[in-house]
C-alpha cells in the first residue's frame, strides 16, 4: 500500500517528492483528468505543473494526448501512460489454473496468458517463474515489478497455505526467486478488496468490507483504503469463522466454517456432485444454469447457499460496521440470482440497530479482475515514490536500456 513519505528537506526532495505526487495522480484517477484538472486537484501552481509534467514525460513515464472532446479556449491534454512507460506484470493463482497480465499507469490492464494446472506446487510455481523471466526479458527496464495473487493465507509475505490443495506453511519464495525481480505474493480476496477501494465502489469509503466467493470465501476489512491484514498478514480468512451455526468439519481442523456452507465447493457437494478443482467451474456453470431453468434442486442449492452468504454477512456487520459491503466471485451470481434470499439471511442476522440502515450489499465494480488490479496495484505502490521514479529518470537520461532501476 501507498505509504508515509519521508520529510522533504532540499529543492530536489521537494521536486521528487511532487513528481511522484503528480504521478500517483495520473494513476489512481485512471489516466482520465486533464493536466488542469490534475493540478487543481493536487493544489499546485500551473507552472510548477507544466515543469513536473514535461519531467515525466522526459522520462518516458507518461505522455500527453488531447481531450476529448475538446474545450474551448487553450487546448486541455490528458496525461497517460508512455508507450515504452512502467509495467506491472500480475498473476492470479487460482485451484485450478492462473492468469497473468500486464498493468500501465493509469490502471489499463491487459490479460496475456491462461493456463490450467494439477495442484502440484513444485510444478506450478517454478512455471509462474519461468513466465515472469520471460516476460522480464521481452519487457526489460519497464518491468518495474511482479505480484502474485493466491487463493489462501500468506503468512509475512512469503509462506503459503491453501488447506485444501494440501499447501500447508508452503514456502515459494525459492521458486518465485528464479524469476529474476522481486515478486510479491499476496492473498486474492485481499487483493480484490484493494481493487476495489482504489477503482470500485469502496472508494473514499472510511470502512468498508469486501467478500470473495470462488471455491472458498474469503474477504478483507478495508480502513481509509487500506486493508487490515493483520499482525501476521493473514486476516480476513473469515470463511474459517462459524458465522451460521454449522457444525461440518472443516480441513482447517476448525467445525463450522462459513466456508463449509458458501463457495462452489459446498454448493456442488449439497448437489451431489463430485468434482474436483480442475472440473469445478464447469459443474458449478452447469448448476447456475440449471438453476436459472428452474430446476428444483439447482434452486435449493443455491437458495441455502445465499441464505448463509447473508447471515455471514450479517454477522461480519454486526463485527465491523462498514459503510459498504462489495462482493465479488460467485457472490455476485448469488446476489444477481437470489437477490431477496441473501437480503432475508442478511437482515435476520443484523443487530437490532443495523436494520433501518443497514450497509448496502452491492456486486463489486472489478469483478473476476480484482486479484489481477489489486496486485498491479501493490507493484505501483512500491514504483511510485520518490526514490524510485528518481532511480527511473536516471536510467532513463543515462540512454541505459539495460539498466535495472527496480532496486
Amino acid at each position: 500500500m501507498s505509504g508515509m513519505s519521508p520529510p522533504v528537506r532540499t529543492s530536489e526532495e521537494l521536486r521528487a517528492h511532487n513528481r511522484a505526487r503528480l504521478l500517483r495522480a495520473v494513476h489512481d484517477t485512471g489516466a482520465a483528468l486533464t493536466r488542469a484538472q490534475l493540478t487543481d486537484r493536487l493544489g499546485m501552481a500551473r507552472g510548477t505543473a507544466s515543469v513536473l509534467v514535461a519531467e515525466l514525460s522526459d522520462a518516458g513515464l507518461i505522455t500527453e494526448s488531447p481531450a476529448e472532446p475538446p474545450s474551448r479556449g487553450r487546448p486541455s491534454h490528458v496525461p497517460g501512460p508512455h508507450a515504452e512507460g512502467p509495467v506491472a506484470l500480475t498473476i492470479h493463482l487460482r485451484e485450478d489454473g492462473w492468469q497473468l497480465a500486464t498493468g500501465t499507469i493509469g490502471g489499463e490492464l491487459s490479460v496475456l496468458e491462461e493456463e490450467t494446472h494439477q495442484g502440484e506446487p513444485s510444478r506450478v510455481f517454478p512455471e509462474i517463474a519461468d513466465r515472469i523471466a520471460a516476460h522480464r526479458e521481452r519487457l526489460g527496464h519497464r518491468l518495474v515489478g511482479a505480484a502474485v495473487s493466491v487463493a489462501g493465507p500468506v503468512v509475512n509475505g512469503n509462506l503459503l497455505h491453501v488447506t485444501h490443495l494440501r499447501w500447508e506453511e508452503l514456502d515459494v519464495s525459492g521458486w518465485l526467486g528464479t524469476a529474476g525481480i522481486p515478486v510479491r505474493i499476496a492473498n486474492d480476496a485481499t487483493l480484490a478488496a484493494l481493487a476495489e477501494a482504489r477503482r470500485g465502489k469502496l472508494r473514499g469509503l472510511s470502512t468498508a468490507l469486501h467478500i470473495h466467493v470462488d471455491f472458498g470465501v474469503g474477504g478483507c476489512l478495508m480502513d481509509e483504503g487500506r486493508p487490515l491484514t493483520g499482525a501476521r498478514g493473514i486476516a480476513g480468512e473469515y470463511g474459517h469463522m462459524r458465522l451460521t451455526g454449522s457444525t461440518r468439519p472443516c480441513d482447517c481442523g476448525a467445525e463450522g466454517c462459513w466456508g463449509g456452507e458458501v463457495g462452489a465447493v459446498p454448493m456442488l457437494r449439497r448437489y451431489g456432485v463430485a468434482a474436483d478443482y480442475r472440473q469445478g467451474r464447469a459443474a458449478l456453470a452447469r448448476l447456475l444454469r440449471n438453476a436459472a431453468d428452474g430446476e428444483p434442486e439447482a434452486v435449493a442449492v443455491l437458495d441455502a447457499t445465499a441464505d448463509s452468504l447473508g447471515r455471514g454477512i450479517g454477522g461480519l456487520v454486526n463485527a465491523h460496521d462498514p459503510a459498504a459491503v462489495t462482493l465479488s466471485g460467485i457472490g455476485v451470481d448469488l446476489l444477481h440470482r437470489a437477490r431477496d434470499t441473501v437480503t432475508a439471511g442478511y437482515r435476520a442476522a443484523l443487530m437490532r440497530y443495523h436494520l433501518d440502515d443497514p450497509p448496502p450489499v452491492l456486486p463489486a465494480d472489478l469483478g473476476v479482475r480484482g486479484p489481477l488490479v489489486g496486485a498491479m496495484e501493490l507493484v505501483f505502490d512500491e514504483f511510485i515514490t520518490p526514490e524510485r521514479l528518481t532511480a527511473w529518470h536516471q536510467h532513463h537520461a543515462a540512454g541505459d536500456p539495460t539498466g535495472d532501476p527496480r532496486q
